[in-house]
């Protein structure tokens, strides 16, 4: 072994076992992809599969997404939630108490445009068909509700919840509970999904390492040349 062969030794090793580690990263990623779209296959059939009747003691985790049918009547105790609709503009999410066998919950009603806030909102006895969601929507960055507007700024369910006396329970309505107002259901849409993005990252830093070790490799030859 000359000289030139065992300079490039401990160059040619690291080259190697930092590309490996990175391609290892590129395929561990790829499989949460495969794990990340089954999942959300899941919730997809989940959200629209057949209603079923309010649990007693629903489950932040076991009914997140349930479909539910619960019937009652909305009481008028609202508040609004700023969201923004594209081609649309400014507007809010309506989350109304809805009262059920002696229960308050929550209803995220779904979209009405800033101008048309200012509507009355029915108390009829109705029928809602929804979703059970425990949305995370709230961080050390999301201002307080604005106490001259009545806006909040994100669906803070347990905040709501103590605001207009019901249980910290939130069902988003998959169908239309007033003309007046559009449903923003579930759906998968908000649900990260960057693993092949990440895949990627992690397969083009392998290629650049290699490329990296390579022209090093170069250099040292032509050192010893």
């Amino acid at each position: 072994m000359n000289a030139t062969t065992r300079r490039m030794i401990i160059p040619l090793l690291f080259g190697l076992i930092g590309a490996a580690v990175l391609a290892g990263l590129g395929l561990w990623q790829l499989d949460r992809l495969a794990w990340k779209e089954a999942a959300l296959a899941d919730i997809a059939a989940r959200i629209v599969a057949d209603p079923v009747a309010l649990p007693v003691s629903p489950d932040p985790v076991a009914d997140r997404y349930l479909p539910v049918t619960v019937d009652g009547r909305f009481t008028g105790d609202w508040l609004d939630v700023l969201v923004s609709r594209r081609e649309i503009g400014a507007g809010v999410r309506v989350i109304e108490v809805f009262e059920t066998e002696g229960r308050r919950v929550l209803v995220d009603r779904g979209f009405v445009a800033e101008a048309d806030r200012a509507l009355l909102r029915g108390a009829d006895a109705t029928t809602v068909i929804g979703n059970l969601h425990w949305p995370d929507e709230v961080d050390s960055f999301t201002p307080p509700p604005d106490p001259k507007t009545g806006l909040w700024f994100a669906r803070d369910v347990p905040a709501m919840a103590e605001q207009l006396n019901a249980e910290p329970l939130l069902i988003v309505a998959r169908s239309p509970t007033d003309a007046r107002i559009e449903p923003m259901p579930v759906d998968t849409a908000g649900i990260p999904n960057n693993h092949l993005g990440y895949a990627v990252q992690w397969f083009g830093l392998a290629a650049v390492w290699l490329g990296m070790t390579a022209y090093l490799l170069w250099r040292i030859r032509r050192r010893t040349v």
